[in-house]
């Protein structure tokens, strides 16, 4: 499988890149597309769906596909891959019944590949991520691959979108199945944030809504770990800094902990909704602002996948957490050159509001402040 790397800061430009790109006979039937919340997305979608290229699309925070990060772009990785070892599917979830949806394009994937794998992306912010995962799992098995990032909006918070040709979607899930047999597909999911502190308990919750930790509204209680002030719906700068700096980690009994940050404030209560499930009497640690030595864990997480699992790629797709770039600003472009350095070949990247992997040594997850890395290669 070939591939290659194209973007640009408005559809005339990608339209003028795809050209060149296809212009000695390179001819895609897969492209994978991370854009500008403001991008036309439509219209790239139509420059495509021209081609005959299948999209598999996302809105972010920021996107790249080399160790230079873009904002107000599109990048896009353009794969030839064989029609028969790929298949789109595309759901909506207006009555958040995120696992049904799931198992029922679980199931469709399963009657088409004898062994499918997934490439997911989903839309609004209380959305459960976990439970899309948990819906493949009770199809698929517990050892399914599927790897992803929820759709972003340049930091806004208020309405994402992920697309394919024709169709987009605020409240919904695209779903790129692979048939396992033919194309290898490998991820690794690495957070790196240190706890500190001890443990605490959630004392009221449902689902990914979080009231109370230790009886205490879970936001005040953020707030006065952190020394965040001015808790008012007011302060747009609140949630940032919850999500980017102050994120509650999930302790698990198998496997690392997650990261659970608020993302949307129900300020009746001071309770918050995070991307994934935070179960009612789970144990919760804080943690502390970011050391640039994450960055490194990243890299070297990265590096052990090529060694241990997938020692050639054709293609790296990588979801980063949006709160890694308010974290490390333009530091983060070494992380992304030692990620991209490790196959050496062409890859796309988005700022996600979540990541969605197998955390390690534990189970499929819906992460935050997380680098997840994707390799394909096709058989």
């Amino acid at each position: 499988m070939k591939a290659k790397s194209i973007k640009g800061k408005s559809p005339e430009e990608i339209k003028t890149a795809l050209t060149e790109i296809m212009a000695n006979g390179f001819k895609p039937t897969l492209a994978i597309v991370f854009l500008w919340i403001k991008m036309d997305r439509m219209a790239i979608s139509d420059i495509l769906d021209e081609k005959g290229i299948t999209i598999f699309g996302a809105t972010t925070s920021g996107e790249f596909i080399d160790e230079v990060t873009e904002k107000k772009s599109a990048v896009i990785l353009l794969l030839d891959m064989n029609k028969d070892h790929f298949h789109i599917y595309l759901e909506e979830y207006p009555e958040k019944n995120y696992r049904e949806i799931a198992a029922n394009i679980a199931q469709k994937a399963k009657t088409k590949f004898l062994k499918p794998a997934f490439l997911i992306s989903g839309s609004h912010m209380e959305a459960d991520g976990e439970q899309l995962l948990f819906g493949f799992e009770d199809v698929i098995g517990k050892e399914v691959n599927v790897f992803g990032g929820m759709a972003s909006d340049d930091y806004t918070f208020t309405e994402q979108f992920v697309f394919t040709n024709g169709w987009q979607s605020n409240q919904g899930v695209v779903v790129l199945a692979l048939d396992e047999s033919k194309v290898l597909i490998k991820g690794r999911a690495t957070c790196g944030w240190k706890a500190v502190g001890t443990e605490k308990t959630v004392t009221k919750s449902e689902g990914n809504h979080v009231y109370t930790v230790d009886d205490v509204p879970v936001l005040d209680l953020t707030a006065k770990y952190g020394g965040a002030e001015n808790l008012s719906p007011d302060n747009k700068d609140l949630l940032i800094e919850i999500a980017a700096n102050l994120p509650l980690q999930l302790q698990r009994e198998k496997g690392d902990p997650v990261m659970r940050p608020g993302l949307v404030v129900d300020w009746n209560d001071h309770s918050f909704y995070c991307s994934g499930s935070v179960p009612q009497g789970s144990k919760v640690r804080f943690s502390i602002p970011p050391d640039f030595d994450v960055m490194e864990k990243v890299i070297k997480g990265v590096e052990e996948l090529k060694t241990t699992e997938m020692p050639e790629a054709d293609a790296l797709i990588v979801f980063s957490c949006a709160g890694r770039i308010l974290a490390f600003g333009p530091m983060m472009n070494q992380e992304i050159e030692g990620i991209k350095k490790v196959w050496n070949v062409p890859m796309a990247g988005m700022f996600s509001n979540a990541e969605l992997a197998r955390a390690t040594g534990g189970n499929l997850e819906m992460h935050n402040i997380t680098t997840c890395c994707v390799a394909l290669k096709e058989k």
